[in-house]
């Protein structure tokens, strides 16, 4: 055989070889990546021809359904409008999915019962969706919605010792009802609608940040709630002065004292003597640096943490002043859901609880086709978090979280408010009841001339108080 019939039958056999392994990979090893995309028309289409399942609230109420369309099809209807338009979503034929109708797409189109939906066909049975029954709270919801009153902001209230997420609220919302004829609009509203501030908001978290530096003080067992550290306003930290909320000086006090009047200038010395490392230890332990482990769509989920120039820093980068991220400043940003589970561990002895939205998954039979699993991690020892558990209780009964007072129901919590752009982020993370907590809770309102414990606070005692 000549030389140039060899390198061509060399060149087809590479070129075949490419071609069967490039079937072969999409077929196998992308078909799952292909299925999930939302802009996957063929799946949609598909799709559209099956009844989906229903998704509904813990009460019961029905939060989403399909009824029938033209042409053998189902179109999907919000009987809610837009009160959980951010933690349901939408799913539409020609605009994808998002929120739980995308991150549990599978068991709403019965995907999960592949051997169920076969015999089904061969009885002339069409294939449909198995329901899923989330944690969501109704009256809650509705209270957090009426509490924010269209402020800017967002609020997560979870059960912490299962990790149910009782309330999740974005404001702006939008109709998902409205959505297929009104997406271009709303991809550019003002404010942002389509974004989940729950979890995609990223804000500086001001002084609530402060129970994640006492919880690594003290578990760590390089402070006490005793311990004294002066608390004068100017203080020199990483060379720059370093000043307290009203230019307030405090002498040296003990870190109750500090908590409860969230003194800037202990924390922060409290947090360059403990250091980036015990620091950073701590913060991943709470679940800084990874975005929260919940049933929602990765990319619908932001990690909270240190960053610059929109990357996410290492805990232990040469950029962070850990005097400052103490304190909730430098280049801190967070979630609302990663600051709901930082109210959580301190209420649950310690003990993170993974956040979920989903509790069930029943077939059409209403059998429970899949029950929630939610894995747990010990962020403290359970000492620590009854002690700090008493100091935030003590913000609320005489410090700067007095607002979120509930009458016979001893509330802990703690103020936040970072300054953004010549106004405040306001805060408020809180747990209750102390001695036996059912709620956790985080909320924050943008751009507001107030503070976390005039403004936050009493946002937060609403929605306690509705799901107590």
């Amino acid at each position: 055989m000549s030389a140039p019939i060899t390198r061509l039958y060399v060149l087809v056999l590479v070129l075949f070889g490419t071609l069967v392994f490039a079937t072969s990979w999409w077929t196998v090893f992308g078909a799952k990546g292909l299925d999930d995309n939302r802009f996957n028309r063929r799946e949609l289409l598909e799709e559209a021809r099956i009844k989906r399942g229903l998704i509904k609230a813990r009460d019961g109420k029905v939060l989403a359904r399909s009824v029938p369309a033209r042409g053998e099809t189902y179109r999907r209807t919000y009987p809610e409008g837009d009160l959980f338009s951010h933690a349901v979503g939408y799913s539409f034929t020609d605009l994808g999915r998002s929120g739980l109708e995308r991150s549990r797409n599978d068991p709403l189109t019965g995907e999960n019962e592949e051997i169920t939906s076969l015999i089904d066909e061969l009885r002339g049975r069409a294939r449909e969706g198995d329901d899923v029954i989330t944690t969501l709270d109704s009256e809650a919801q509705r209270a957090a919605v009426d509490a924010l009153d269209g402020q800017r902001g967002s609020i997560v209230a979870l059960d912490p010792r299962t990790g149910a997420v009782r309330v999740m609220v974005s404001i702006p919302q939008f109709d998902p009802n409205d959505y297929p004829r009104e997406s271009r609009a709303l991809n550019r509203a003002e404010g942002s609608p389509l974004l989940n501030r729950a979890t995609q908001g990223r804000y500086p978290p001001g002084s609530t940040f402060k129970v994640v530096t006492a919880a690594a003080a003290i578990d760590s067992g390089s402070f006490t709630p005793d311990s004294q550290v002066n608390g004068d306003t100017g203080k020199v930290i990483s060379g720059v002065p370093l000043a307290n909320s009203g230019g307030a000086s405090f002498g040296t006090i003990d870190l109750t004292t500090a908590l409860t009047n969230s003194v800037n200038t202990v924390w922060a010395e409290v947090a360059e003597k403990l250091g980036k490392r015990t620091m950073g230890r701590y913060m991943t332990r709470f679940g800084f640096y990874a975005k929260p482990p919940l049933d929602y769509p990765a990319d619908e989920r932001a990690a909270s943490g240190e960053y610059a120039n929109g990357r996410l820093l290492s805990p232990n980068s040469d950029q962070i002043d850990v005097g400052r991220m103490g304190i909730g400043q430098d280049k801190l940003q967070v979630t609302p859901l990663e600051m709901a589970m930082v109210a959580g561990a301190v209420a649950n002895g310690g003990k993170l609880v993974e956040p979920h939205l989903t509790d069930r998954i029943v077939d059409r039979d209403g059998r429970i086709v899949e029950d929630v699993d939610t894995s747990e991690r010990t962020v403290m020892k359970r000492s620590t978090a009854e002690t700090l558990g008493r100091m935030m209780g003590n913000v609320v009964k005489e410090g700067t979280g007095t607002a979120a007072a509930l009458s016979g129901v001893d509330v802990a919590g703690k103020t936040g408010t970072a300054e953004v752009g010549g106004s405040n982020q306001a805060w408020f993370i809180a747990f209750a009841p102390v001695d036996r907590p059912t709620v956790a809770i985080a909320a924050t309102v943008e751009r507001t001339d107030g503070q976390g414990g005039t403004v936050a606070a009493p946002i937060a005692k609403q929605v306690i108080e509705a799901l107590l």
